[in-house]
């Protein structure tokens, strides 16, 4: 995630190359990340932390308690923006210096074309500044939206982990074709952009996506054959148990690492 974040906001012109120090554990990664995106790396996240003014926490929760207690001291007075999924402001503060500031976002990947999607919760003491900044950095790689802190466990679950059920969609809908004797490469083509175009008849129209899809259905036609095939495979059930299920391991994670 913080490889498309960087990406994305580099594509943007947010923020320059020279201006980005990305950190990471692994030297494969780093060299990785030097070539793609000519930005300076280490392994040293503290030294990185104290020559920043905004740090960016793209680390996995399992990780966090040991990343934080490396970099804590380089926090005070920093902006520090949060992507661990689960991870409560309240405990990322209890690990900082009381004049960090933190903002918890749950993006998704597709910022790394610019066209992902934010859900973002201020902490306490972050300032109308603070706030502009974080919402420019991730407007610029897609949409973003201020929700309750209280909800982001169910943004992971439907928006940060969503990507991985459309590209699974995406997959199957391609091999359904593939199936009918259609080209490997014309049908992931159509499939990509079957879903592409009808996600901008949504955010476009404004329509709900139930008349929407009730105008591509006619009476009697391929498409209420193809629904109907989709309700006896439960599609819609599937899709509502696996948000819930990301959400619920969302909040399983938070709860783990307070340990």
């Amino acid at each position: 995630m913080g490889e498309a974040l960087i990406g994305g906001w580099l594509a943007a012109k947010t923020v320059t190359a020279k201006a980005i120090v990305a950190t990471d554990a692994s030297a494969e990664r780093r060299d990785l990340m030097k070539r793609r995106f000519s930005v300076r790396t280490g392994s040293d996240n503290r030294e990185a932390a104290a020559a920043s003014t905004v740090v960016v926490l793209a680390v996995k929760p399992q990780t966090l308690n040991a990343v934080m207690k490396e970099l804590a001291s380089a926090l005070a007075g920093k902006l520090v923006l949060s992507i661990a999924a689960g991870i409560t402001l309240k405990h990322l503060a209890a690990l900082a210096p009381k004049t960090a500031r933190f903002v918890r976002i749950m993006p998704n990947t597709p910022a790394l074309v610019r066209d992902g999607v934010s859900a973002i919760a201020f902490g306490p003491g972050v300032t109308n500044k603070d706030q502009q900044l974080a919402r420019r950095l991730f407007e610029a790689v897609g949409k973003a939206v201020v929700v309750e802190e209280k909800l982001m466990d169910a943004v992971t679950g439907l928006s940060g982990s969503g990507p991985a059920y459309v590209f699974t969609a995406i997959e199957a809908l391609a091999d359904g074709g593939v199936k009918m004797g259609l080209p490997r490469s014309v049908a992931d083509l159509l499939a990509a952009q079957t879903v592409l175009g009808a996600a901008k008849m949504v955010l476009e129209t404004g329509e709900l996506p139930a008349k929407l899809k009730n105008g591509v259905a006619s009476p009697g036609g391929t498409t209420i054959a193809g629904l109907h095939r989709l309700e006896q495979g439960g599609l819609r059930a599937a899709l509502m148990g696996a948000v819930e299920a990301a959400a619920k391991r969302s909040e399983e994670l938070g709860r783990e690492t307070k340990h």
